[in-house]
């Protein structure tokens, strides 16, 4: 809500698609695995894809948005392909953060403590 806030024209379809992506997320979680670098670009287009065609579709209908293909799609290309960049670049650090953490948790038994 604060993205459609701060910069987006309208409340609501930022919220709406980035909820749908993190429901997507979290069905395909156990089905991609997070080693391969492969299977998380594939997420991150899919990703990009679904939230860029869903806030046009709903920016079409609920607010009247015009239609223009060409445009949409030059967009849609630039933002995969900017989205797969910043996942190689940032991607593997993420992952030894996770990996830093997780070890954490496991050696104090932090999570357990209080289970």
């Amino acid at each position: 809500m604060l993205l459609d806030l701060f910069i987006g024209r309208k409340v609501g379809i930022s919220a709406i698609m980035l909820g749908l992506i993190g429901l997507i997320g979290g069905i395909f979680d156990k089905n991609f695995s997070k080693e391969s670098r492969i299977s998380i670009m594939i997420m991150v287009i899919i990703s990009t894809f679904v939230y860029e065609i869903g806030s046009y579709i709903l920016g079409y209908f609920i607010y009247s948005y015009s239609f223009e293909i060409m445009p949409f799609i030059k967009i849609l290309l630039i933002e995969s392909l900017y989205n797969i960049i910043i996942t190689i670049i940032l991607y593997p650090l993420i992952q030894k953060l996770g990996y830093i953490i997780e070890e954490e948790y496991k050696n104090n038994k932090i999570l357990t403590r209080y289970f």
